[in-house]
């Protein structure tokens, strides 16, 4: 084999991972993926697809290697495949906001908009968690929570955060996080908080975020 074609062939598998990720239901899916495991079916409701489209996109992201399934009983569930993910999913969000003219424009509109304040970095957050200066908030489904969170936190999903507003101490500073630095639940709990006349910020990540960083987790 020629150096060339050693090369092309490598570029092409490359290109496997490109194009596993070149759909938006396919990223939204790797998204719920890094919040735990999850079967087709929980992954079709999140999602809001079908069961047979979900598989099917499920099928494309496990053939390029990102996630990997397991089968119990009927039901099959899926998971990535490694940390990695999360990393490579980070770093196309990143690209796409610095050089991308749209995303920018939809952060500033639907983001900014609610909460211009600096996020609290994932480790400046564990330092606080650690000297209890500060309530945790994970905003996600309990599902979610339940399948990992940061050590400490709080579960209260954003629709019932009203309703459950006596578990948190007022008196203490409240950082809120869910799916990721773009996920909305976290930029609405804020809002909804500082309302509240509690003080509020987003950790600057998500859970995936901060489990990749190899954070402690419960």
């Amino acid at each position: 084999m020629s150096s060339q074609n050693f090369k092309q062939d490598l570029f092409t598998q490359f290109a496997r991972v490109g194009k596993a990720m070149s759909h938006a239901n396919r990223l939204e899916l790797l998204e719920f993926i890094a919040q735990g495991e999850r079967s087709v079916e929980e992954l079709a409701k999140v999602s809001g697809l079908s069961v047979a489209n979900t598989s099917q996109h499920l099928q494309q992201l496990r053939q390029a290697g990102l996630i990997s399934s397991t089968k119990r009983g009927l039901k099959v569930y899926y998971r990535l495949s490694g940390n990695d993910v999360i990393d490579l999913f980070d770093s196309l969000r990143n690209v796409a906001e610095r050089h991308l003219a749209d995303v920018q424009q939809l952060v500033n509109t639907f983001l900014t908009v609610k909460d211009d304040l600096e996020a609290v970095p994932a480790t400046e957050l564990l330092g606080r968690v650690r000297d209890g200066l500060v309530t945790v908030l994970d905003v996600r489904p309990a599902e979610e929570f339940e399948a990992g969170h940061v050590p400490g936190a709080i579960n209260i999903p954003l629709s019932e955060l009203e309703e459950h507003l006596g578990q948190l101490d007022t008196k203490q500073e409240v950082v809120a996080y869910c799916r990721g630095p773009h996920c909305v639940l976290a930029f609405d709990a804020v809002v909804r908080l500082r309302q509240k006349g509690i003080t509020a910020y987003r950790m600057e990540a998500g859970f995936p975020e901060w489990k990749s960083a190899g954070l402690p987790i419960e």
